[in-house]
């Protein structure tokens, strides 16, 4: 299994790092992929990739953070993503849920890790939350300069939206919320269901999403806990279990150039 998305640089894994990694790779993990949301957090991804040979980085200003970066911020971000284990440009996106960052702030932020992205040829991890509509906007405009890729993480959109974004050429990645059972995530499992094979990613997006039947039951995720994403996916596509395994990591491997 491959985590393709898990926040290592958040605080409620300083004090038991080492554990956390451990119990990954107990967890038959392969990989794990660390997203900054600002320069400290991604020049700190980048550290801990460099720590762990278990852990790739990704480095970027998440869109909720952009309204607080620091003069030189981005062209910290522009140096990050030459160093090595930088596999991704984010994460980076739009989101319409909270009202952190003024919207044109977040397209701006938006538009520089994509062209960044296309000049690198590295895949950019998009956030995206009620946001989908302006998404596909700027994903469309991309396209149109040149090659791109990408992935959806923590997909929380419905097929309509997956389909455009499987258009693009863009991977859809699905975390914890696909294990929730209630109606309001009827639609993500039907999202769920028909992403190709060959296009589908897995992650826990740690310390966030705790899957079912965990959540309230414990305060954080960690990549350990992406089984109970990949038994859930397995239900719902009536999927071999050790064929989504090996085809999510596989996917994951390609996309971020992992050997």
């Amino acid at each position: 299994m491959l985590d393709t998305h898990a926040h290592l640089d958040d605080e409620r894994f300083a004090a038991d790092l080492d554990e956390v990694i451990r119990r990954a790779e107990e967890a038959s993990l392969t990989g794990i992929v660390c997203p900054g949301v600002d320069a400290p957090s991604s020049a700190k991804c980048v550290e801990i990739a460099a720590r762990y040979p278990l852990v790739y980085a990704a480095v970027g200003i998440q869109p909720n953070c952009a309204a607080g970066v620091d003069p030189g911020d981005w062209d910290r971000i522009v140096e990050l993503a030459g160093r090595a284990r930088v596999v991704a440009l984010g994460e980076t996106g739009l989101d319409r849920h909270w009202d952190y960052t003024p919207f044109d702030v977040q397209q701006d932020y938006f538009d520089r890790h994509l062209r960044l992205a296309q000049e690198r040829g590295l895949p950019v991890i998009v956030h995206c939350r009620e946001a989908e509509a302006d998404v596909l906007a700027m994903l469309n405009t991309a396209a149109r300069r040149g090659p791109l890729r990408g992935v959806i993480h923590a997909f929380s959109g419905d097929e309509q939206f997956a389909e455009s974004c499987l258009e693009l050429g863009i991977y859809i990645s699905l975390a914890g919320a696909v294990t929730y059972r209630n109606k309001k995530f009827a639609a993500l499992h039907e999202a769920a269901r028909v992403v190709p094979a060959d296009r589908l990613l897995i992650e826990t997006d740690s310390p966030y999403l705790v899957p079912h039947p965990l959540r309230g039951k414990q305060p954080r995720n960690e990549p350990a806990l992406i089984t109970h994403t990949v038994d859930r996916l397995a239900e719902l596509r009536s999927a071999g279990r050790a064929e989504l395994i090996d085809r999510t990591a596989a996917n994951a491997r390609s996309l971020f150039g992992i050997s």
